[in-house]
This record gives C-alpha cells, sequence and structure tokens, in this order.
C-alpha cells in the first residue's frame, strides 16, 4: 500500500452549533465559502493531492451532502458515505463504524479543516513509521488556540486537548492517520472522541507524529469561517 491508495475519512457529523442560525438548515460542509460551497473546496484540494477516495462520515442533515455529491465523479474521486445512525457518535465513534468501510489503513480529517498541505507525504510518513496513529502537529505556541502537543524527537510525547501542560508548544494540525486496529477495544455503536483515542496512543508511544510549517484554515467558528472566506477569494485554487 502507498499514500496515494488510503482512502480519507471526512468526519462531518457534528451539529455545527457555533455556525447556527447557518447551520440549523444545512449540514456546515455545506455552507458558502468564498462563493461555493466548503466541501467544494476540501474536495478540490484532496484530488489536488492525488488521493483517490473520500469516506464521509455523515450525521446532521448528512443526506443533503449525499444528494449534492452522489459518487463524487464530478471531482474525479469516490465518495462513500457513513451514516451514525440515530444518535451521534463522536468523532472516534463515527470512524469504528466506518471501519468496514474505510479497511486497515486511513487518513482522517475533520470537516470543518482547511488544510493546504502534502497529504501524501504525512501518508508516507505514517506508513513508514508503522504506528497505529500519526498526528500531524503545528507549532503553534499559542498563536491560534491553546498548544495542546508535546512533540519532541519527531515523537508526539504527550497530547491533552482538555488539560495542555507548559511542555505544549504544537497543535493538532487536523490531519492524522491510523490503522484500524488503534481503534481496538473501543466500544461499537457509542460515543467516543477520537482526542481520546489519540491520547491513549500518545501515552502508550503509538502515536507517531509529522511537523507542519503552513497554517491550517478552520469554519468551525464565525471567524474562522471569515478568514477562510478571504484567503480563498485572493488565493488561486
Amino acid at each position: 500500500m502507498n499514500a496515494a491508495d488510503l482512502p480519507v475519512a471526512l468526519l462531518a457529523g457534528g451539529l455545527a452549533t457555533r455556525l447556527r442560525p447557518i447551520t440549523e438548515r444545512i449540514p456546515k460542509v455545506l455552507v458558502e465559502v468564498a462563493g461555493e460551497p466548503f466541501l467544494h473546496h476540501q474536495l478540490r484540494l484532496l484530488a489536488a493531492a492525488g488521493l483517490h477516495r473520500v469516506v464521509l462520515c455523515l450525521g446532521h442533515l448528512g443526506e443533503q451532502v449525499v444528494e449534492r455529491y452522489g459518487s463524487g465523479s464530478a471531482f474525479g474521486l469516490r465518495l462513500d458515505y457513513c451514516f451514525d445512525g440515530p444518535k451521534l457518535l463522536g468523532t472516534a465513534g463515527a470512524l469504528i463504524r466506518a471501519l468496514p468501510t474505510l479497511g486497515p489503513a486511513f487518513y482522517v480529517l475533520y470537516g470543518d479543516s482547511y488544510l493546504p498541505v502534502d497529504y501524501r507525504a504525512a501518508g508516507d510518513h505514517f506508513l513508514r513509521s508503522g504506528a497505529p496513529g500519526l498526528m500531524t502537529v503545528y507549532e503553534n505556541r499559542g498563536l491560534f488556540e491553546r498548544s495542546n502537543v508535546e512533540f519532541a524527537g519527531g515523537r508526539i510525547v504527550a497530547y491533552n486537548k482538555r488539560r495542555p501542560t507548559a511542555a505544549m508548544h504544537h497543535v493538532d494540525y487536523g490531519l492524522g492517520a491510523f490503522r484500524a486496529e488503534a481503534f481496538d477495544g473501543y466500544p461499537r455503536d457509542a460515543a467516543v472522541d477520537l482526542a481520546d483515542v489519540q491520547q491513549a496512543l500518545a501515552a502508550r508511544g503509538q502515536l507517531a507524529g509529522h511537523l507542519i510549517a503552513e497554517r491550517f484554515y478552520e469554519i468551525g467558528s464565525p471567524t474562522g469561517l471569515q478568514e477562510l472566506d478571504a484567503h480563498l477569494r485572493t488565493s488561486v485554487h
């Protein structure tokens, strides 16, 4: 297997409460950014990176995404879909539900992240590492949000989103990669947070780290949405 063959799990099932009232009628990935639904921008980015397959993990109003994007052929991608079901499963719970579709190894990308990076370089690092998980990190030093990763010697020493320490100068960039066994022992069809899985892997020395130099963009907040809109309107994509 090479990095281009890894499918991308796109986590897009949340309620997006910070973007209400926009997201009361449409899912977050369909929020307009620079004149187009955000998912347009994400899918073009993945296709340009040479990736081929995306599995959208959907929940709130996800049927609208299926209706609009179908097979994904318009973007040169193959799209598959996996729904949370009657209750929200959380980020890791959605991945666990999608494992039969994702297969043995895959990228993970949040549905509100726009990450203009070399995806395949991160995937190559992950496959070479042999680790069950990889986290991309950015040297944040409190710039964009609270730093939550201790990164040293090319590995994730510690990760704690809820209780960061003074030794944490990096932040989870938003792109990860996992082998299916990273989720062994976690309950199926239950709410599980991916941050808890990553924290446990880091504590066992099983979370590889890949340093990213480019800044990240997100639409999870009104400020982030405005910032990305301005960026995309002034850049060629």
